[in-house]
């Protein structure tokens, strides 16, 4: 079952890549800033141990545009989860996502805050860490139902991440990961159905001890936005990306 999922992982982010509309008429506007993360999870066996496979999730983001000057989006999920096995985890989750972009004039220059959207998401999840000798690989497969201005959109996503520890400094290791959407249905606010976006990653993590690690590094986000009256918008954002990580 364990090589089953990993072929059909594999399978589902190669299809989700192919599927980007192969005309590119429109022109990438480009932009940089930054994604701050943090991540709290654990077993609610610290309450009752007869709850030792059931899980919480916790995390918040603050992202920020407009080449570091501008907070455009945050984000608060909570899920709760059980464990399958010891490398096998299911979820149930939701987010709620506060965003206000920057309005731009026909030159592409930024003119000031645009609408308020609060977008709400329910989701389940599965996610499975596979250990291996050249470091740790993780598969995390959700699928959200977007709620926003009375319309669903149904967006799954995929994320493959490598962990490598350096053997000079066990506690320093690199890390990348990819993720990928896809949006099996047109909305007025969301687009047409298709490929959404891809975030890719790279950059070092800090081990502090068994609890507390943070990662520190570059995350590409490319958005392919194939609006509802047929004009595309694409966009690239150069990030920094900072996150830590507590398990309990």
């Amino acid at each position: 079952m364990n090589g089953s999922y990993l072929k059909k992982t594999a399978v589902f982010s190669l299809i989700m890549i192919g599927v980007q509309p192969v005309t590119h008429a429109a022109e990438m506007a480009e932009d940089s800033g930054a994604w701050i993360q943090s991540v709290a999870e654990g077993s609610l066996g610290v309450i009752d141990p007869s709850w030792q496979k059931s899980r919480i999730w916790l995390e918040t983001q603050s992202r920020f545009d407009g080449d570091w000057s501008h907070w455009y989006q945050g984000m608060l999920r909570t899920a709760v989860g059980y464990s399958l096995t010891e490398r096998a985890t299911i979820w149930a989750g939701y987010t709620f996502l506060p965003t206000q972009n920057l309005t731009h004039n026909a030159a592409g220059v930024a003119t000031g805050n645009g609408v308020y959207r609060g977008q709400q998401d329910i989701w389940p999840a599965f996610r499975y860490v596979l250990p291996t000798e050249f470091g740790t690989l993780s598969f995390r497969s959700m699928w959200e139902s977007n709620f926003v201005a009375n319309e669903v959109r149904q967006r799954p996503r995929q994320m493959i991440k490598f962990m490598h520890p350096f053997e000079f400094e066990k506690r320093l290791s690199f890390i990348a990961w990819d993720e990928v959407f896809y949006r099996v249905n047109k909305t007025n606010w969301g687009g047409k159905a298709g490929f959404d976006q891809n975030r890719a990653f790279a950059g070092l993590g800090w081990t502090f001890n068994p609890n507390v690690r943070t990662e520190l590094g570059y995350m590409n986000q490319y958005l392919d936005m194939l609006k509802v009256d047929g004009t595309e918008n694409l966009t690239m954002h150069h990030l920094a990306m900072g996150s830590v990580f507590v398990s309990f």
